[in-house]
């Protein structure tokens, strides 16, 4: 597994816009109807990824505390999936099922969204203000898989926070680490 950092995403910058089929339901979803009242975070996961998979429930715990506070969170996965087919739509189902996922998980078949928001890892993840204005790129938290540190979500955390308290996110946002989005050729 090649270790792949998230690419630089200029703070204040619109969230690229979307509509992709959300795999729990079949149904369209665009960035406008789902996005929070007090902000966005946007995450590239995807099922296979072990970086993903150690911080799956870390995920869901932080969606389910933020959204009450106007926050809404949506994942995408971008993955190519003749090379990759347990990232198909099927099975991004049946994950978002099995961890109980409290947001859409919308797949991103031609990867122009990944590409729009130079997504480059799983997991990636972005935080945007109501207006749709980047506040935070980066990770999660300094947890990964086999470091022993416990995954508490402390850097996101941190930066929805102090947006929802008007306050700037952090200094410095450390990249997100992951496996590479598998591009098709």
């Amino acid at each position: 597994m090649a270790l792949t950092e998230s690419n630089e995403f200029k703070i204040g910058t619109k969230a690229p816009d979307f509509t992709l089929v959300n795999t729990v339901n079949n149904q369209m979803v665009s960035l406008e109807e789902a996005k929070g009242a007090n902000g966005t975070l946007v995450m590239f996961i995807c099922n296979h990824c072990p970086f993903v998979i150690h911080i799956n429930a870390a995920l869901v715990k932080l969606a389910n505390d933020y959204q009450e506070k106007g926050i809404h969170c949506i994942a995408i996965s971008s993955n190519e999936i003749e090379n990759y087919p347990q990232d198909a739509p099927k099975f991004m189902q049946q994950v978002a099922r099995q961890q109980k996922y409290p947001f859409p998980y919308l797949f991103d078949e031609t990867q122009e969204v990944a590409k729009a928001y130079d997504a480059a890892c799983t997991p990636d993840f972005y935080i945007f203000d109501a207006e749709l204005k980047a506040v935070y790129h980066g990770q999660l938290d300094s947890s990964r898989p086999q470091n022993d540190i416990p995954v508490t979500g402390k850097d996101i955390r941190y930066a929805l926070d102090n947006l929802l308290a008007n306050q700037p996110a952090l200094e410095y946002q450390k990249p997100s680490i992951g496996c590479g989005i598998k591009w098709k050729s």
